[in-house]
């Protein structure tokens, strides 16, 4: 696999509490002396206690603080804990352990397309998904964003990508457009195999949502936009790659006429039954179909809400 892009994931603090050392003496002895006895018998017996005291201390072992001073304890020979968050720089973090994981899942079931593969494994998709949810981020399931709709699987992810890339010979896209942001995962994958991604959300509060969630990662090439998808963007066509993340009966003529000639559209199409599809623009008036495989993905809608 090859090298992770610098800007995934961003570098997280590990939060290790550390308490400071404390000089805590050992409790002082009090010598009550009866108030009959003359002033010399009081000063000889609190000399005495004092005597008796000192001789008890040093057939113990001195603790790290007593008698009011910090005595220095070696750290060589002190066995401390170690903590859950390591400071080791360089021990991963669980997430990305576990991405890593997700990652080699989806190699096994067949996507190969390296690039893909160190997108996958750079972006934390944790951080795309609600709190309560955050702990299967990386299984291979499609999951509830809100509003109806779901962040897809990891492997389709990657397969529709893949897919899209097939005929680059490996080069990065320059500008690609993606019909539903969602939650903004799928956007933040793509940013790193395409120079430009321009990405519309039709639903306001999954628009305002991937926003919130692509702002800490601070990616310089998403372009988020709130509209109609299957409209598309003419303004800023044609691109050289188009996914879909939801499925139409057909994909919309806009999208067709917005595809660069030699530009790859990948796009679920169908009703209760889906089928991955594969449209390859080879000239001003001519696209290429191509059936692949079954999947399963929310229903692609017109307007806005």
């Amino acid at each position: 696999m090859t090298g992770k892009p610098s800007r995934f994931p961003l570098s997280l603090s590990s939060v290790v509490e550390k308490k400071g050392k404390t000089a805590s003496g050992a409790p002082a002895r009090t010598v009550v002396t009866p108030q009959t006895a003359t002033r010399n018998a009081a000063l000889d017996s609190g000399r005495l206690a004092a005597k008796a005291q000192a001789a008890r201390a040093a057939q113990q072992p001195t603790p790290a603080s007593q008698a009011g001073k910090t005595v220095a304890m070696p750290v060589s020979r002190t066995a401390l804990p170690t903590p859950i968050a390591t400071s080791n720089r360089s021990a991963p973090l669980v997430s990305e352990a576990v991405r890593k994981a997700m990652v080699a899942r989806v190699a096994k079931q067949g996507v190969s397309d390296q690039k893909v593969l160190a997108a996958m494994e750079a972006v934390p998709r944790h951080m795309f998904m609600e709190p309560g949810l955050s702990s299967q981020a990386y299984i291979d399931a499609s999951l509830p964003i809100g509003h109806h709709q779901t962040i897809s699987q990891p492997y389709i992810v990657a397969r529709m990508i893949e897919i899209m890339r097939d005929n680059n010979k490996g080069k990065v896209l320059d500008r690609v457009l993606e019909i539903g942001t969602g939650c903004g995962y799928q956007a933040a994958v793509l940013s790193l195999v395409a120079k430009e991604v321009f990405s519309i959300e039709r639903i306001k509060p999954l628009h305002e949502l991937a926003k919130t969630n692509l702002r800490p990662l601070r990616i310089a090439n998403i372009r988020l936009h709130y509209g109609d998808g299957m409209l598309g963007l003419p303004q800023v066509a044609p691109f050289d790659g188009i996914i879909l993340a939801a499925a139409g009966l057909e994909v919309p003529q806009a999208l067709l006429e917005q595809l660069a000639i030699g530009g790859r559209l990948v796009a679920p199409v169908g009703g209760r039954q889906q089928m991955l599809q594969l449209i390859e623009r080879i000239s001003k008036f001519e696209w290429t179909s191509e059936t692949l495989e079954e999947c399963h993905f929310v229903p692609l809608r017109p307007g806005t809400v």
